[in-house]
């Protein structure tokens, strides 16, 4: 994989300088994501299922905002509305194979580790899954032609 990411550095600099800000984007997102995540269900006791959905959610809009201004400034010359719908539709898709393997995840991990660390552990993993779909589906749909 490293050797890839070398690849794309030396044909492609710019697409690999747009993936570490997308990452960078994404990181804050995670941030936002593991405090609202664990707050509605550590806290208030949400169902694992809606905590994560909301917090999802929340850091899909950190993250549409950061990387419009951001990682892909030059698509501020397109219309926000169809943009964010664009975003949100892949989005969509990252949230629903979050969930699966959140919730998934979290049943296999809570017998051997317990909660909170179960949700914490399965969260990491999704988003580094999600990740991939997201830079991605966005690059290509939303994001296509800068």
């Amino acid at each position: 994989m490293l050797e890839n990411i070398l690849q794309l550095y030396h044909t492609r600099p710019k697409e690999l300088t747009r993936f570490v800000k997308f990452a960078i984007v994404g990181a804050i997102g995670a941030v936002i994501d593991f405090g609202l995540l664990n707050l509605m269900k550590g806290y208030f006791g949400w169902p694992l299922l809606w905590a994560n959905t909301l917090s999802v959610s929340v850091a899909i809009i950190s993250n549409f905002t950061w990387n419009r201004l951001w990682t892909f400034p030059e698509s501020r010359s397109r219309k926000k509305r169809v943009q964010l719908v664009q975003f949100a539709l892949v989005n969509v898709v990252g949230l629903l194979i979050n969930n699966v393997i959140v919730v998934g995840l979290d049943a296999v991990f809570v017998p051997y580790v317990g909660e909170p660390l179960s949700y914490n552990l399965a969260k990491a993993i999704a988003i580094g899954v999600v990740l991939f779909w997201n830079f991605g589906a966005n690059r290509i749909w939303t994001y296509r032609g800068l």
